[in-house]
């Protein structure tokens, strides 16, 4: 069975999960309705989604320093009580995500950050090296589409491989704690500083170093 929109909408619709998740459940599944319900549960994606529309208002602020303060992360991950705030797994998550963002420096948490001018501005970067790469104007705008997915995703926190497990987004890791408290979190916001960032300098790979960092823990 293939992965269609309609099929895509109707596991949403009967599980509440996110899209994406529900088009790799679908994926994972071959396209079975049924399965790709259980692949959900078992994730706790589903449980996970019926959670979100709470409000969540607690939770911590968090920092991380790398490299003899050569680089610095404040981050807000809020929960919907001050008891999950002090739970210990909650704070190793918020910490993990605040050294993520230092290795890959994201600039947004989701996709739904992104400055239409700047997706703009982008589109035209792409479209401009597609010409002159010579690319046929026919599939100019399918191959733009993809790439600028790609480049949403590449700067969006939500959407990168997670450093310390890389077969899973930040956004599945995520929702797989939200499913086992039991309460909605939710990534706020965060900033990152880099010691002579837009100085022109030499650039330092301060990301692998963060990310061994991690996978030494």
């Amino acid at each position: 069975m293939s992965v269609t929109a309609g099929s895509v909408k109707e596991l949403r619709e009967k599980t509440g999960a996110g899209m994406m998740d529900c088009k790799k459940a679908l994926e994972e599944t071959q396209g079975n309705l049924e399965k790709a319900v259980d692949w959900l549960r078992a994730k706790g994606l589903s449980k996970a989604a019926k959670k979100a529309g709470r409000v969540a208002a607690e939770g911590m602020v968090t920092s991380y320093i790398h490299a003899g303060g050569r680089i610095g992360v404040l981050l807000e991950v809020n929960s919907e009580t001050d008891f999950v705030a002090r739970n210990e797994e909650f704070q190793n998550f918020c910490r993990d995500v605040a050294m993520h963002i230092a290795a890959l420096g994201p600039q947004f948490v989701s996709q739904n950050e992104i400055d239409p001018a700047a997706r703009e501005k982008e589109k035209s970067v792409l479209a401009a090296k597609a010409v002159e790469e010579g690319k046929k104007p026919e599939f100019l705008e399918k191959i733009l589409d993809g790439q600028l997915k790609k480049w949403a995703s590449d700067i969006c926190l939500l959407d990168q491989k997670f450093v310390k497990n890389p077969e899973k987004t930040v956004q599945e890791v995520l929702q797989e704690l939200i499913a086992k408290i039991g309460e909605n979190l939710v990534i706020r916001r965060f900033t990152r500083f880099e010691l002579g960032e837009g100085i022109e300098r030499k650039k330092e790979d301060f990301a692998s170093e963060v990310a061994a960092a991690m996978n030494a823990q």
